[in-house]
């Protein structure tokens, strides 16, 4: 394992990302939002699915850093007075989970159709 760590670290391509700075902070940044997205019930603030947590008193409040906005609310709330960092996090959840179900769907779809287009030919591998 440590062999094959060590050849991908000589490579080509780990190098010009190693070397590059605005290939290792887009990384960084792929890697948090990745984290946060994986994470989002222990990252979260609150659950935005959670009924039991909505205060309508908090709706609509600004962001934190402006002079109405709390600080446990830093991206400020809807008008249901649900947190909006958290509601991003756990939307990114989702579209993770969304966006794998594609990819893995389109695989299995290019793949069997490559193998039978393949394998056939003829008038199918024409029409495939």
């Amino acid at each position: 394992m440590l062999v094959k760590l060590r050849t991908w670290l000589d490579h080509d391509i780990a190098f010009s990302l190693r070397s590059s700075p605005a290939a290792m902070t887009a990384l960084a940044v792929t890697l948090i939002c990745l984290g946060c997205a994986l994470f989002a019930p222990w990252v979260a603030p609150s659950n935005p699915f959670d009924l039991t947590q909505l205060e309508l008193s908090d709706s609509r409040l600004p962001p934190s850093w402006h002079e109405q906005g709390q600080l446990r609310y830093l991206l400020g709330t809807d008008d249901q007075g649900r947190d909006v960092f958290s509601t991003i996090l756990f939307g990114a959840r989702i579209s993770l989970a969304v966006g794998i179900a594609s990819v893995l769907f389109a695989m299995t779809l290019g793949v069997s159709l490559g193998l039978l287009s393949g394998y056939l030919g003829g008038r199918l591998d024409a029409f495939i």
